[in-house]
């Protein structure tokens, strides 16, 4: 079996790399399928474990709101074809956490029990396990493009609230050719970009940059209220 050092670890800015595979949804082929959507590919160590039946509970509830926000959710782990069938059967039928019961995950899972796919993205950290994918996230933006990684340890459930944030984030920063600060929520103040010219940043600071508020030359946010940035969501 092929060791981690053979994959160079996938970056930001990066074109995601690709891969055919055979998951609960039938064969895809990634990132290629989604081209013209976001798509949030996932990892998690294994099935009929209880941090993932959470986080499989939660995403599949949350489904959606994503496929509202134009992102197809893409999960995997290194189990075979019949045990992530048998697990979703089992989550659908057995489990109910926080209110959520009945469960139905209706995003494809990616089998890859070679950990072929699993190696190419990062997600088998060794430090972690050899033998189970870490609970990487990579946000795909809709040509393809990686926009942002996360890693979770495998004793640590994800934060969904802010996967959706993140989400959210990414295509207001898209649409609007703004930066956002710590904490960002729609309707929050934004960070406009650093003035080009001398004569632009005198004229932010001198108050003159209609609905600017500079705090100094690099440092100036302005309002976008959230029904603007929501009314772009998923464009």
């Amino acid at each position: 079996m092929e060791s981690n050092e053979n994959y160079v670890m996938p970056r930001i800015g990066e074109k995601a790399p690709s891969f055919k595979a055979v998951t609960t949804q039938g064969d895809i082929n990634y990132p290629a399928d989604y081209e013209g959507k976001w798509s949030i590919l996932f990892s998690h160590p294994a099935d009929f474990t209880p941090v993932c039946t959470s986080e499989f509970m939660t995403f599949a509830s949350m489904d959606k709101e994503f496929q509202a926000l134009n992102c197809q959710l893409v999960g995997l782990s290194v189990d075979g074809l019949y045990s992530h069938i048998a697990w979703l059967r089992t989550i659908k039928e057995k489990i109910e956490y926080k209110g959520m019961k009945n469960v139905e995950v209706n995003f494809p899972l990616i089998e890859d029990i070679t950990m072929e796919v699993a190696k190419k993205y990062g997600m088998i950290q060794p430090g972690e396990s050899n033998t189970k994918a870490v609970r990487a996230v990579f946000f795909v933006d809709p040509k393809g493009i990686i926009r942002t990684i996360i890693y979770y340890p495998l004793s640590l459930g994800r934060n969904f609230d802010e996967l959706k944030r993140v989400l959210i984030g990414l295509q207001t920063a898209d649409n609007f050719s703004v930066a956002l600060p710590a904490d960002w929520r729609p309707g929050d103040d934004v960070i406009v970009p650093t003035a080009g010219s001398c004569g632009v940043a005198k004229e932010r600071m001198d108050g003159k940059a209609e609905g600017v508020t500079c705090y100094d030359w690099f440092f100036c946010t302005k309002k976008l209220d959230k029904d603007t940035v929501e009314a772009a969501l998923g464009k």
